[in-house]
């Protein structure tokens, strides 16, 4: 006997046959998409392309499981998902290959990454959050292989951290208790990295709610998986991961990324696991295919063999998807080849839309200086020249803005010796396009909202009557217990940070008064350091990631570079980590603890303030200003300063050092020196040495090498002194050359020189153990009189005599 389906069952039926159609025209919409992205890179229209072919259905099936407040923090190859959960139209997809600088149109990074690399936006247009909580986030993608991970860490650790938190507001727009997932995504051969090894560590210690997607195809841009991967087999070697009932750990997945019933049910699953207990869990999506290879740089052919290639063509996971849809009688073949056909249509639509966007300014641009060219032709002698020039810009149909520019520049330098009202009218058109065009290529660099650095005012620290003489370390202890209790969504963490309160407990007492949660120590890995406070600052919490030494920060100085001091540029200002790293270093005695690269880290991380305080009291200062700005910056405190005595503050946590200032510590009339750090106290002794020679020195202390002495009073120090040395105990070369191109440069102090300007700094050699190797390693006071002399004795050797 036949059973008729009562109706609940067909609208039952007619919507999962919907849904799945669903995913079915998102996946070849992507598919299309990539397809045709290729084919725009090799006519030029687009520079370079990198693709997410071969890894759709996986992507739909995490999309499924993918709920508000979760983040991703994934590569280059997302996006499927991306369309998946609304923020990636097929105009914007395009919109990224072209580099179309406007931000509605280019929402991923306004054009300045290339395609494949993705974001949501995390700020409203004055920089404050949105409501992190109520829609799907996904972290701005970088490309260096695997440096998604520790930023994926910090990500779900913020899970961790609300769930847990008994002092942070619950109605915040950051969390809904913890319920957030964050999901990472990886090819296969970058499971090669260490960064990936040491996230994966990290987060089976803390027991954060992420997932790790694998994609696996079997290669890494031409190289196979035997040459990456012990066993061939990230799922095998990662077997010793796997929780049980005595031990926590991971839950592993292993998955073909062709079996839609199954990726769909296995994310469902791991979402499930990961959100309500609060465990990671990595799936290992296999037999995955690349239709295009790597990217448009090259051909898959080259490195495959047909054996291979026929089984990715059988093994396509949409077209198994499609092969699905038909067997189970979701759809008939004639029903997807009318939809692929409609499907196809769209896409190529949204192309031609997306460029037409992208040439609709430039074309404006160019209809505005045409006829003012055209005049400049007719009143030039040189019109047989110019003419050929606006022809050509004329007749391009596809012309760039470099094209345009050239094309008016070429024009200008023709007529130098002319002069008419046309001429001003071109060169103002001129100035005014490109002040546009760097400004779209080269804003937010750093925040420029009113919670920048540069909007906080200054607040002097203010001493009692019996203001007590203490180690200085205590001023940084006291000032951090004034923070914790004024900023719930403060934690500090780092090697040592927690029992013991740092090295040299400058958090002495904080864990037993404020709880793990907050001040907690880590594993020494010094890169999911600093990923988890990126993660943690982007979802709206203020972390202090404490790096143990200066030197140190060599092992998340990649992170540093291409992560954190991007994160505001990459977006065109549309997300923020303000992450504070904390470090000590300086004039510590040996190669490996001695704050030697300075110069490096400063020319390494635009983007992040570095802060170089020379006693505790201005360390304490700065953290104070940081807390209430919007931006990552980087504080080195003086290694040799914590037992040094300060005054004691009467309002810890009230007094803020200004950001970009110098100090006057000296006031003098022979020669300027500038310094900082723990090398200010140096040049503080040979300057009361000097005095006995009669050589008045005026001493400057820098306080902050990004941003630099931003209020331009250094030249005014060398208009009156007329010399100038910087002092430091970088490498030649180093933070000094930084310093004294600022000064001479930027500055423009060169103007007022009667001697040369000269740096002193450390030797180029890393500085030898112990205290002899010290002194003859880096500058001794004794280095900096001797210095300063010759400089007066060449300029008045009658004065400054020498034998």
């Amino acid at each position: 006997m036949q059973i008729e389906e009562s109706t609940e069952q067909v609208l039952l039926k007619d919507d999962f046959n919907n849904e799945i159609l669903k995913d079915y025209r998102i996946a070849v919409t992507s598919r299309e998409c990539s397809l045709l992205g290729r084919r725009e890179v090799l006519t030029g229209k687009a520079k370079f392309g990198i693709f997410g072919d071969g890894k759709e259905l996986p992507q739909l099936a995490w999309a499924r499981a993918f709920k508000k407040g979760d983040w991703r923090s994934g590569y280059y190859r997302d996006q499927t998902f991306m369309m998946a959960i609304g923020e990636l139209s097929v105009e914007q997809f395009f919109a990224g290959l072209y580099a179309n600088t406007d931000i509605e149109q280019e929402p991923m990074s306004a054009g300045r990454q290339m395609g494949g690399h993705f974001t949501t936006h995390s700020l409203n247009e004055d920089g404050s959050w949105k409501s992190l909580k109520n829609q799907k986030n996904s972290s701005a993608d970088i490309s260096p292989t695997a440096a998604q991970m520790p930023r994926l860490l910090g990500l779900a650790q913020a899970s961790k951290v609300f769930r847990n938190s008994t002092v942070i507001a619950e109605d915040n727009p950051f969390s809904d208790h913890g319920n957030e997932v964050a999901w990472g995504t990886i090819g296969n051969a970058s499971t090669s990295e260490g960064h990936f090894w040491e996230t994966f560590n990290a987060a089976g210690v803390l027991q954060v709610p992420m997932v790790i997607s694998v994609w696996d195809d079997d290669y890494g841009i031409s190289v196979h998986a035997r040459h990456q991967t012990t066993k061939e087999n990230i799922s095998k070697i990662q077997a010793g991961f796997q929780r049980d009932e005595n031990d926590p750990g991971y839950e592993l997945f292993e998955v073909e990324g062709w079996n839609y019933p199954e990726l769909v049910a296995t994310y469902e699953k791991a979402g499930a696991i990961a959100r309500e207990e609060h465990v990671p869990i990595m799936i290992h999506v296999q037999e995955l295919t690349q239709p295009q290879g790597h990217s448009t740089s090259g051909s898959h052919e080259r490195y495959k063999d047909e054996e291979r290639l026929n089984w990715e063509r059988a093994h396509d996971c949409n077209k198994q998807f499609r092969n699905w849809i038909i067997e189970n009688g979701i759809a008939t073949d004639e029903d997807l080849t009318a939809l692929e056909k409609e499907i196809k249509k769209e896409v190529r639509e949204g192309k031609k839309a997306a460029w037409d966007s992208y040439l609709r300014p430039i074309v404006g641009k160019r209809n505005e200086i045409m006829p003012i060219l055209e005049a400049i032709a007719n009143a030039s002698p040189n019109k047989n020249f110019i003419e050929p020039i606006i022809a050509d810009l004329k007749s391009q149909k596809d012309l760039m803005s470099k094209e345009l520019l050239e094309g008016v520049r070429s024009i200008l330098r023709m007529t130098l010796k002319e002069s008419n009202a046309h001429l001003d009218q071109a060169k103002k058109w001129l100035k005014d396009y490109l002040e546009e065009q760097h400004h779209n290529y080269g804003s937010k660099l750093y925040s420029d909202s009113k919670w920048s650095v540069f909007n906080i005012d200054p607040v002097t620290p203010t001493y009692a009557d019996d203001a007590e003489m203490v180690d200085a370390r205590l001023i940084m202890r006291d000032n951090f217990d004034a923070l914790f209790s004024k900023y719930p969504e403060m934690l500090i963490f780092g090697e040592d940070a927690g029992t013991i309160g740092d090295v040299n407990q400058g958090l002495e007492g904080m864990q037993e008064k404020y709880g793990e949660l907050r001040v907690s120590d880590t594993g020494i890995r010094e890169a999911t350091i600093l990923g988890q406070g990126i993660g943690m600052a982007m979802r709206g919490l203020r972390p202090i990631a404490e790096i143990q030494y200066l030197d140190y920060l060599l092992y998340c100085l990649q992170l540093m570079s291409d992560d954190l001091a991007t994160v505001q540029y990459r977006t065109a200002g549309k997300q923020k980590a303000p992450l504070i790293i904390r470090t000590r270093g300086h004039r510590l005695e040996g190669i490996w603890h001695s704050g030697s690269p300075m110069g490096g880290i400063i020319n390494l991380v635009r983007g992040i303030h570095v802060l170089v305080p020379r006693n505790m009291t201005q360390a304490a200062g700065f953290y104070n200003t940081l807390m209430e700005a919007d931006e990552p910056a980087l504080v080195v405190e003086c290694l040799n300063g914590y037992r040094l005595k300060e005054k004691m503050p009467a309002n810890l946590g009230a007094f803020k050092t200004p950001i970009g200032k110098v100090e006057l510590m000296k006031e003098g009339t022979d020669l300027t020196i500038v310094s900082y750090g723990s090398t200010l106290r140096l040049v503080m002794d040979a300057a009361e040495l000097l005095q006995t020679v009669e050589i008045d020195v005026e001493v400057i202390d820098a306080q902050s090498l990004l941003p630099f002495d931003v209020s331009n009073d250094i030249v005014k120090s060398v208009e009156k002194t007329n010399r100038l040395l910087v002092v430091d105990e970088d490498v030649p070369g180093g933070a000094s050359a930084y310093i004294l191109n600022e000064i001479i440069s930027k500055q423009d102090a060169w103007r007022y020189l009667d001697s040369k300007p000269q740096c002193l700094t450390a030797k180029e050699h890393r500085p030898a153990y112990g205290t002899d190797g010290d002194y003859f390693s880096k500058p001794s006071v004794d280095d900096i009189f001797d210095r300063v002399y010759d400089i007066m004795h060449e300029a008045r050797p009658d004065k400054y005599v020498k034998n």
